[in-house]
């Protein structure tokens, strides 16, 4: 490892990339520190302390912690995910864009273009409804308001500042991407995730000196979150191979084809992808709720979907695995693999080529991705599971039978906090598999030896 890191520091132009990214990184870090004008600091801090519902902690994890200071950064990189998403699934849809896709670097360039006019409206958007919910938002201990002067002139001062914001983070993400390692957009989540470790471990260890956490619930913590990790590493590199062949072609006094290859078809082809769909949509309902009153009808469907209760546990896992599927189905297609390998004399062997290439290409694609959407699952879950459990007495008929039967840990946790929730630690793991990778293939290409020696690490792509 020292030696890699000489080799990586040894080149100019790597040496040059790591710099800039690092440069940028913290330029992203001094912003999510700026606050917005307009707002009161004090109330704020109260008011976070009571919000922890799953939308607002989603968001405020992938603008790193910005959301929840209200900063010139609150909004992060969600409105250019968003964008992304959208642009992603409308490819597939309009065929408009599905030609644009298929042309190349100019295709490509539209694409992000189109990107960008697009998180622009959705930034406006978000950063309105975000001022809307800071005047709103005065039920707080002491009855301190959010916002200092609310009107049309705070919206506007939100909206331009937010947005300016959200572009200007866009615009690093890129930079990263072009000049720095690569993966722009990914490392500014990844740094504004990781930047909450060293309080959690000061946490930890506080808990620790005041009798707080025992050593052994400290060291089964440990222990979990290296299984987890190596968990998530294990699946994150997982594929399954499909044997391709090529018949041999003369074209000419030249001969073509005669290998043999693969085709890997990842465990997890969603990545984090289906968690945040299931989060957002599962969110919506916990920011309704207190839009009525306690006792009406509407507040107690709501309250059944409030977090860690048994009905949104259960949508929560459903809607990993259809998103799973869902977003699966769309970015990779069967049908143009199987007709692609048929028109350059590809074959499967032991099976048909055209529609029954596709047809098992599809079966074994919808096995694994079952796979890898019940790990999505289990991963997600298991932080809460750790703390409070899987409480059963609200399911109606057998939920006090079952919480009579089911042991103490089950239904009411351990009390361990974990320090990364699922989400954030698939991001962390897989973006740091990635941006390993991204130096390693660095070094190999000017021979010089990567990070491993005996084996190369694979990213999530494979």
């Amino acid at each position: 490892m020292d030696n890699a890191l000489k080799n990586l520091f040894a080149i100019t132009d790597l040496r040059n990339r790591v710099l800039f990214t690092l440069a940028l990184l913290g330029v992203f870090r001094i912003g999510s520190r700026i606050p917005m004008p307009g707002v009161n600091q004090e109330a704020l801090a109260l008011f976070v302390q009571q919000a922890s519902n799953q939308m607002f902690g989603l968001y405020n994890m992938f603008s790193g912690g910005a959301l929840e200071r209200v900063t010139i950064f609150a909004l992060g990189v969600m409105p250019y995910i968003s964008a992304s998403i959208i642009i992603q699934l409308l490819t597939v849809v309009w065929p408009y864009l599905e030609r644009i896709s298929k042309e190349g670097e100019l295709g490509r360039r539209k694409i992000t273009q189109y990107t960008r006019y697009l998180t622009v409206v959705l930034a406006v958007v978000q950063a309105f409804g975000y001022a809307i919910w800071l005047e709103s938002s005065t039920d707080i201990a002491g009855g301190l308001p959010l916002v200092f002067d609310p009107g049309w002139g705070f919206r506007l001062l939100c909206v331009l500042t937010l947005t300016t914001g959200s572009m200007f983070v866009m615009w690093l993400g890129e930079q990263i991407t072009e000049r720095g390692i690569g993966n722009g957009m990914s490392l500014l989540i990844f740094a504004g995730i990781v930047v909450q470790l060293p309080s959690a471990i000061l946490l930890t260890f506080d808990q620790l000196r005041t009798g707080t956490m025992g050593p052994i619930r400290a060291l089964f913590l440990l222990v979990m979150a290296v299984a987890v990790i190596a968990l998530v590493v294990f699946v994150e590199r997982g594929h399954r191979r499909i044997t391709v062949q090529y018949a041999k072609r003369v074209v000419g006094r030249r001969q073509y084809g005669g290998s043999s290859t693969h085709i890997p078809l990842k465990v997890n082809t969603g990545g984090v992808i289906p968690v945040i769909f299931a989060s957002s949509i599962l969110g919506f309902f916990t920011m309704a709720a207190p839009l009525f009153e306690v006792g009406t009808w509407p507040r107690n469907a709501l309250d059944t979907v409030a977090p860690n209760m048994p009905l949104y546990n259960l949508l929560y896992v459903v809607g990993i695995i259809f998103f799973a599927y869902f977003y699966t189905a769309i970015i990779f297609n069967p049908d143009d693999v199987a007709e692609n390998m048929r028109k350059y004399g590809g074959f499967v062997p032991g099976i048909r080529p055209g529609k029954r290439t596709a047809e098992y290409i599809d079966t074994i694609l919808a096995r694994i991705t079952l796979v890898g959407a019940c790990y999505l699952a289990v991963v997600a879950l298991l932080p809460n599971f750790l703390f409070s459990g899987f409480p059963v007495a609200p399911i109606p008929f057998v939920g006090e039978r079952l919480d009579a039967v089911l042991p103490d840990w089950f239904t009411q946790g351990l009390g361990v906090t974990f320090i990364f929730g699922g989400t954030s630690l698939l991001i962390v793991v897989g973006v740091a598999m990635d941006t390993v990778q991204q130096i390693e293939s660095q070094l190999i290409m000017r021979h010089y030896d990567g990070f491993m020696k005996k084996t190369r690490i694979r990213g999530r792509r494979g």
